[in-house]
């Protein structure tokens, strides 16, 4: 039997109406606003006052829910916040990665993740003070075995992770890349390894993810302007990922970044159950929302989640909306509210939109938010 949904008076990002009809989960038409017949099919009409998209991606969570503090539900940061797909960001090693696979089975969330370059994962949060926890045979067989699932590799590279051994472990990383292919996402925080450091390291392609912290050892220097080292970075084609987190998005970094027209390639949340619940992440929305109160187009915020994002997978079809493509969509409104919003640091500032998820379609089937 053919199941049809009319997602009827919806608004598209270039301020159009439309209705968008799907059939057995694929998009099978985009018509203009008002005109779809409800012959047969369930209708949901958003009166205008919806936006729709592609579904939202969010490049860097953490969605194994035995960890702790940096574990959660995948379906908590996913499909519930208005996200079709997930990539968490090197919670497990080769140790644990069949795990994640297998806790993400039942998931209506899409879900792929980094591999941690550490075998033992976030079970501790210095991985790699241990260079033999780098062990790039069982690596390589994690790869073998969930291939489709592994999208990169993931290498924490602060002070705290790496304890003794500095710059040392994404020297390695980076021989784990060039042996298999995958590129880096690289998070970045204090020092040592010095910043600059670790930017000649990165290549066309690989992730800088908390670009946009308030440490010290951050990727502007003391008047405001972006590193040498950052600037080639920029040039090689490093992507910029905004990794929000508990400790890794600064406001007064953010307005310097756009002062300086140093802009984001993807927005990601760094969500796990403890930021989610008790901030400053919450969810995607709200980190959305403090893109726009900086100024940034809806657009480019937008694209920042799902275009760029799906790029970046190499899954173009996750970033569009086509007829004959599987329905992955997110619905969102943008509300004329006062919004209290709190970066990482405790600063605080009061936006006058905010953006509300209203539901999701994932992989054809609609979910209300």
């Amino acid at each position: 039997m053919t199941s049809r949904l009319i997602l009827k008076n919806v608004r598209m990002l270039d301020g159009n109406g439309a209705d968008i009809i799907l059939e057995n989960g694929v998009i099978k038409e985009i018509t203009l606003a008002g005109t779809a017949s409800a012959t047969g099919a369930e209708m949901i009409d958003y009166e205008n006052k919806v936006f729709v998209s592609s579904g939202w991606i969010d490049m860097h969570v953490h969605a194994f829910p035995e960890l702790d503090p940096y574990g959660d539900d995948v379906d908590e940061i996913g499909c519930k916040t208005g996200v079709t797909t997930i990539v968490d960001a090197g919670s497990t090693g080769a140790d644990r990665i069949s795990d994640l696979v297998n806790s993400c089975e039942k998931s209506k969330t899409n879900v792929f993740a980094f591999l941690n370059i550490s075998r033992i994962g976030l079970k501790r949060i210095d991985e790699l003070s241990d260079t033999s926890w780098l062990d790039e045979t069982e690596l390589k067989k994690a790869i073998s075995q969930y291939g489709d699932f592994v999208v990169g590799l993931k290498a924490r590279i602060s002070k705290s992770v790496v304890g003794p051994n500095g710059i040392e472990p994404l020297k390695i990383a980076r021989k784990f890349s060039a042996d298999t292919g995958l590129p880096l996402m690289v998070h970045i925080g204090s020092g040592p390894p010095d910043i600059r450091d670790v930017l000649n390291l990165l290549e066309e392609k690989d992730i800088i993810t908390h670009y946009l912290n308030g440490k010290a050892n951050n990727l502007f220097d003391e008047k405001g302007e972006p590193l040498p080292e950052f600037n080639k970075a920029i040039e090689r084609g490093v992507h910029l990922d905004v990794g929000h987190g508990t400790a890794s998005f600064s406001f007064p970094t953010a307005e310097m970044a756009k002062k300086r027209d140093i802009r984001f390639n993807t927005i990601s949340t760094d969500i796990y159950r403890g930021n989610r619940l008790n901030g400053p992440v919450y969810s995607m929305a709200n980190v959305l929302t403090k893109f726009l109160y900086l100024g940034y187009p809806l657009k480019e915020v937008i694209d920042a989640v799902t275009v760029n994002a799906a790029v970046w997978l190499h899954k173009p079809e996750l970033g569009r909306i086509s007829v004959g493509d599987m329905g992955n969509l997110t619905l969102f409104s943008l509300e004329d509210e006062s919004t209290l919003l709190q970066d990482s640091e405790g600063e605080k500032r009061m936006a006058e939109k905010r953006v509300v998820v209203k539901g999701v379609v994932i992989n054809g089937e609609f979910n209300e938010c």
